[in-house]
């Protein structure tokens, strides 16, 4: 067992365990979220996508030592006092999600490209979301909720 420090979603946790748990692990298990999902298991489908310190990772094959003393921002995080950002709002608006399950992944990619570039063409938004599996057919939705929202950061 070793003690870890995060801050997650703004706040900070300490907790002790192995050293080769996974930062999923801990997401899901340990601390009760939902938001990011188990899908590969090898950090192929970015079914678990998370922020580390802004930056898109997987969080299945990430150890909880590699982000020691790191911020984290899962889906929890993006909203602010239970209601939805501009993004996830856009998510909504578009009907972007079928399932779903990728849409977690998605939305932390989605937020970590519009933090970057405020006003991504589509070849970008496209190029951000390309590791992510979604077998629902949603694409072109989602593809609108990201410039949707683009646009509604850009008038705020």
């Amino acid at each position: 067992m070793q003690a870890f420090m995060i801050t997650l979603n703004s706040k900070p946790i300490t907790m002790d365990l192995p050293e080769k748990t996974t930062l999923l692990s801990v997401l899901r298990n340990e601390l009760g979220l939902s938001g990011p999902k188990l899908g590969c298991g090898e950090g192929d489908c970015g079914a678990c996508m998370v922020l580390v310190n802004g930056k898109p990772q997987t969080s299945c094959n990430l150890p909880l030592w590699a982000v020691h003393g790191q911020e984290v921002t899962t889906l929890e995080g993006l909203g602010q006092d239970g209601r939805p950002d501009a993004l996830q709002q856009a998510f909504m608006d578009e009907n972007a999600g079928q399932c779903g399950y990728c849409l977690s992944g998605i939305l932390i990619s989605a937020s970590a490209l519009l933090r970057q570039n405020p006003v991504p063409t589509r070849a970008q938004i496209c190029k951000a979301l390309d590791t992510h599996l979604c077998r629902c057919g949603a694409h072109e939705r989602i593809i609108r909720a990201v410039q949707r929202a683009a646009k509604t950061e850009g008038l705020s």
